[in-house]
């Protein structure tokens, strides 16, 4: 009996023996040195199959005959022949050649195991190989001073990037390159790797005519949203007649197709509809001229676009995740640019999080008083006292776009105003009534406070007619002499102001497009001058806005752009200026005018030169070394030429036509160079010389060669939006040390400025000779 026990557990370790090696055949294997993890499975034939399946089920009932075994008593002869059949089990599942059979597969997977891992060692080394000639030295970390913070994040990434799932979201699997990847394309600490750019070419822009798709983005449910539609439809024919002659111009120059958001912060519900009859007064109601206009132009320029009119649409548009903005957006920004407003940006603020400081170089800022520089760098503002609600956006300047050239150094986007063919001017002429005057003021509250005595002169002769808000009764605030239409709506307005002689200002509001609008229809413009003159230290319109300007009359751009005989800004205190002003009016005949910068054409031409030129998302040229390209030969000494020359019959200097130009937008070939008197702006200053302040110039003058012509016997750099500059007393000269800060609008009674500035188109100041 105990031999027959003894032969049993023989035979069923053998079996074990023979399992446990042919499961080390299916084992794991692991490449010593390779990154990879590989888990082969062989699976033999039908016959290996069979095989394994009648070895786990004789082992099953060798387990269980081996527990009746254990209960065995010696003496037993029932016992003894349970043994017997247990035996004879062991004879049945062994059949002949079995073990032979087992050892040949276990061979077979054995060759099989060793012949993969040839080949994965053979591709693995092929593998290494292409990774050290091509990618394998781009997921090096880099060393660039422009993302300084690169190496501690991969070392942060490295050791904790387990540590919230949405990194393997993202594609991080513990690798280098995955968070070289990961760092430079779902955050931005680390700079793009070259061979994971898959750039697609760009498509051509086609210019458009037909508005029904615009008019369809629109949409509507809100009086704000009709209005605007309202006036894309108005001058439909108006945009296609210039989109038409644009196209003639241009010619067969390439123009790559944009894809744009417009998110329109202040109609959105979460800032309320501003839009009301009461409201119509020039702000609310200059922004959606604005917008309206912008919207038509992007359209007909032949761009992609997406209007949002809430905050959700806005988040559906850009893949914002849910939550309050911790997260970066889920996916690349899917828009070349996005245009908003100050509502608007503050709203993306909110819900963006981290990834607005990434994707801001896209977004373009609708903003209808302007911001400089010293306002929108948040450090600055904040230390030297100019942190207000609207600016700190470290934004470049030239992102904000505004109704009017405020300051040179945001960008003047601009609308349009309603152009006349030449039969309504003829007709226009014929039907003016000399006199007859409209009142600029649809608010009651507008003709408050001091307006009696200049407006009983004005009564003496002419008509006065208004157009004063009310809804039951007439307003108390309008003398009794004046003809008060109420609101009226924009055609009736157009209508009346085409027989009016006369469209007087009451000095609010400022920079309205209601007066372009009037002299467009043959009206002449007057207007209060304002001693001193509004700001932000003596006037609360302008109080916490992110500006410094100082407005000499209500509408500074009709003063200085249109001027006499279509403007004319007198002091209202003086009556006897005021008096002598109506009568000159009275004598002056003016045929209807409207600058070309605000035509369809104009505003057309405007908005293509900046969207094929104008990229913040590129790094600013670098600051011009003192030897750039100034080095030549002469017979065979070495000499050195200047950077900037004089120019012919000017005191301006301009780029040395032998001299290398950088590529840059506007041109290197309108840049005049020129020194500003102590106190004095850089807008000033170039306006005196009949050009205009370039901010994107200051790259190129803020340098030592600008200053050869100034005796400075220290020369150092700061922070600071007067700068670069040089103080004459002290023999300083200061050169700028953050471009975010280079300002055409600053200024300092200590210091003379050295001021960037440019030729520009008759009628289109935004642009230089060689802009288009």
């Amino acid at each position: 009996m105990c031999y027959r026990i003894f032969v049993v557990g023989v035979g069923f370790f053998s079996l074990c023996f023979l399992m446990t090696s042919l499961g080390g055949q299916f084992s794991a294997k692991r490449l010593g040195d390779s990154p990879f993890t590989i888990r082969t499975e062989v699976l033999g034939g039908v016959e290996s199959r069979g095989v394994l399946r009648k070895i786990s089920d004789m082992l099953e009932v060798i387990l269980k005959r081996m527990d009746t075994l254990s209960k065995l008593d010696n003496s037993s002869t029932s016992d003894a022949r349970r043994l017997d059949e247990l035996s004879s089990a062991i004879n049945r599942f062994q059949p002949a050649g079995l073990v032979e059979r087992i050892q040949a597969i276990a061979q077979n997977v054995s060759n099989m195991a060793i012949r993969v891992e040839q080949m994965l060692q053979k591709f693995l080394s092929v593998f290494l190989s292409v990774l050290r000639d091509g990618t394998a030295s781009q997921c090096e970390v880099p060393r660039d001073s422009r993302f300084p913070e690169c190496p501690g994040k991969v070392d942060w990434m490295r050791a904790r990037w387990t540590s919230d799932p949405c990194y393997a979201f993202y594609g991080v699997d513990g690798s280098d390159c995955s968070f070289l990847i990961y760092l430079s394309e779902v955050e931005w600490f680390c700079p793009p790797l070259p061979w994971r750019n898959h750039t697609t070419l760009p498509e051509i822009a086609a210019f458009r005519t037909d508005l029904s798709v615009l008019l369809d983005q629109v949409g509507g449910g809100k009086e704000s949203l009709s209005f605007m539609k309202r006036r894309i439809r108005r001058l439909a024919q108006q945009w296609a007649t210039a989109a038409n002659h644009l196209v003639a111009k241009l010619g067969q120059r390439w123009r790559d197709q944009k894809k744009i958001l417009i998110h329109v912060g202040f109609l959105t519900e979460e800032s309320g509809d501003v839009f009301s009859p009461k409201v119509l007064k020039g702000g609310p109601l200059g922004e959606m001229v604005q917008w309206a206009d912008i919207l038509t132009a992007l359209h007909v320029l032949g761009h992609n676009l997406k209007i949002s009119m809430s905050v959700k649409e806005l988040q559906g548009f850009l893949g914002v995740p849910p939550g309050r903005g911790s997260c970066p957006l889920t996916g690349p920004l899917p828009f070349d640019l996005i245009y908003t407003d100050y509502h608007g940006l503050q709203q993306m603020k909110q819900h963006m999080g981290l990834s607005l400081k990434k994707h801001k170089c896209h977004i373009r800022v609708i903003d209808t008083f302007g911001t400089e520089p010293a306002y929108n760098h948040e450090e600055y503002a904040t230390l030297h006292g100019y942190r207000t609600n609207w600016g700190y956006w470290n934004l470049n300047a030239r992102q904000y776009m505004t109704m009017f050239p405020h300051t040179p150094d945001n960008s003047f986007m601009g609308f349009v105003s309603e152009e006349l063919n030449e039969t309504e001017k003829r007709s226009i002429q014929q039907n003016k009534v000399n006199n007859m005057a409209v009142v600029y003021g649809k608010e009651a509250s507008m003709w408050k406070q001091g307006k009696d005595s200049f407006l009983e002169i004005l009564h003496k002769y002419m008509e006065v007619h208004g157009t004063v808000y009310y809804e039951t009764q007439r307003p108390p605030e309008v003398p009794a002499f004046v003809k008060n239409h109420g609101l009226l709506p924009q055609h009736e307005l157009q209508q009346l102001l085409r027989k009016a002689k006369l469209f007087i200002g009451f000095g609010f509001p400022y920079e309205g497009p209601a007066p372009l609008e009037a002299i467009a229809n043959g009206c002449i413009f007057l207007q209060p001058k304002f001693q001193p003159p509004h700001s932000s230290l003596n006037h609360e319109f302008f109080r916490g806005k992110p500006t410094s300007r100082e407005v000499f009359s209500q509408h500074p751009y009709a003063e200085e752009y249109i001027g006499r005989p279509y403007v004319m800004t007198v002091d209202y205190n003086n009556s006897l200026e005021f008096d002598s002003a109506i009568k000159e009016i009275m004598r002056t005949k003016v045929e209807p005018y409207l600058p070309y910068e605000y035509t369809c054409e104009g505003m057309l031409e405007r908005v293509h030169a900046y969207l094929q030129n104008q990229d913040f998302c590129v790094l600013e040229p670098p600051f011009i070394p003192a030897n750039f390209s100034r080095r030549g030969s002469a017979s065979g000494s070495r000499v050195i030429r200047p950077l900037f020359v004089p120019l012919p019959n000017s005191t301006a200097l301009g780029w040395a036509s032998n001299m290398t130009a950088p590529t840059a937008w506007p041109p290197l070939s309108s840049l005049r160079l020129l020194v500003s008197q102590e106190g004095q702006s850089c807008v000033e200053a170039c306006q005196s010389a009949g050009f205009i302040c370039e901010p994107a110039h200051f790259h190129f003058i803020n340098n030592k060669e600008a200053l050869l012509e100034v005796q400075c016997e220290v020369v150092d750099s700061e922070i600071n939006h007067i700068l670069p500059a040089f103080s004459v007393m002290r023999r300083e000269c200061s050169l700028q040390r953050e471009p975010l800060l280079f300002s055409c609008a600053g200024h300092s009674p200590k210091y003379r400025r050295l001021c960037p500035c440019r030729d520009f188109l008759r009628g289109q100041v935004a642009l230089c000779r060689d802009c288009i």
